[in-house]
């Protein structure tokens, strides 16, 4: 098995740049645009969860946008063949102390690289 293959990150990295500009521009539907639309698809946030893309889809309408001037650090690209990812992030805010982290599992799958688990958490305090 290849493992980070160059185009394949590259193409995953795409995929992860477009979606943290559909997520910072609060667009509902072009978020869920880069997830498995599947009732097995799992996203557990800070105080929330949904499992299957028309719960999370539903949440996802209802939730206010990000604090301006979110920013990623230490964000990994890791690849196993030519059609899974995973990518790991933190995102910080300014003024806030707290930095939260993300993971999301991406396949490749017949309409393009979609998101199929992903997991946001925050530190208490």
């Amino acid at each position: 098995m290849d493992i980070d293959r160059p185009e394949v990150v590259a193409q995953v990295a795409a995929a992860f740049t477009a979606y943290e500009k559909a997520l910072v521009g609060n667009d509902p539907d072009e978020i869920m645009a880069f997830f498995h639309d599947s009732p097995d698809t799992v996203r557990f946030g800070i105080a929330d969860r949904q499992t299957g893309w028309k719960q999370q889809h539903a949440w996802r309408r209802e939730q206010p946008p990000l604090p301006p001037g979110r920013t990623l650090h230490e964000t990994r690209i890791s690849t196993f063949g030519d059609d899974l990812a995973v990518v790991t992030t933190c995102f910080s805010y300014p003024g806030g102390a707290a930095v939260g982290r993300q993971s999301q599992t991406w396949v490749r799958l017949p309409d393009g690289w979609r998101i199929v688990s992903a997991h946001v958490s925050h530190p208490a305090g």
